[in-house]
């Protein structure tokens, strides 16, 4: 098992990590990127090595959206449910990387699927956290019409995380799309309220009120810089804050 001990450790000891399925993907198109995948993994073997605790939630963008198939004229409650199988899909990938760091690593599904990831207890869960393993948590909630936003929202409630760190292309919420616009501003810090109103698009807005309501900070930042999920923590990176 790697070493949890760090000379520098941070502010926070238990945290929710929620990536998109897209960030799998690489410079592909489709699908999964084992390169993408280990360089990730590398950030979060460098924040485990601090002693954080670490909830995942990985989106399952990458191979299939529920909403997309609905789009086409898919059954909305099929098109969801083939989206929670993509997730599992995900974190199964997320944990082979993981574990071939020498990492303990769960894969916990809202669905059961007893052969392949543990069925979601929330004490079990929980832990496994103490333990210092880490648990990805797959399947969505287990319902359709909820998004793995809010499956990440959820969980990080259900398991006391301190906050819950978006991984994005960029390095924080901006008023505009920034590849799009050069002058487009990036928020230091942002209100619950203020993403709903101005639909800031960091999460969907059932995520974002349920975070609100319980008063769970989320901050965003991006997760191709080399670094930046541990900088993040450590309080060096730029990010932006969602808070209260």
């Amino acid at each position: 098992m790697s070493d949890t001990t760090s000379t520098r450790p941070s502010g926070y000891s238990r945290v929710m990590l929620k990536i998109s399925g897209e960030a799998l993907m690489g410079d592909q198109s489709y699908g999964l990127h084992p390169p993408t995948v280990a360089r990730i993994a590398d950030e979060v073997e460098s924040v485990h090595k601090m002693g954080v605790e670490i909830c995942m939630v990985i989106g399952g963008g990458n191979i299939f959206r529920g909403l997309q198939g609905s789009a086409q004229g898919m059954e909305r409650t099929t098109a969801d449910y083939m989206g929670m199988l993509a997730t599992v899909m995900n974190a199964l990938a997320m944990q082979a990387a993981l574990e071939a760091k020498g990492i303990h690593t769960r894969v916990i599904s809202a669905i059961r699927m007893d052969e392949v990831a543990e069925p979601y207890i929330r004490r079990r869960a929980v832990r496994h956290l103490e333990k210092k393993r880490i648990c990805i948590f797959a399947a969505g909630t287990g319902n359709p019409y909820f998004t793995t936003d809010t499956a990440a929202t959820l969980r990080a409630s259900e398991m006391n995380c301190e906050a819950i760190f978006k991984g994005t292309k960029v390095d924080g919420v901006y008023d505009c799309d920034p590849k799009k616009f050069p002058d487009a501003k990036r928020y230091e810090s942002v209100t619950y309220d203020e993403v709903l109103q101005k639909h800031l698009g960091v999460m969907d807005a059932s995520a974002i009120a349920l975070a609100r309501d319980n008063d769970l900070p989320i901050i965003v930042f991006s997760l191709d810089e080399p670094g930046g999920f541990r900088s993040i923590l450590n309080g060096t990176g730029t990010s932006t804050r969602v808070h209260g």
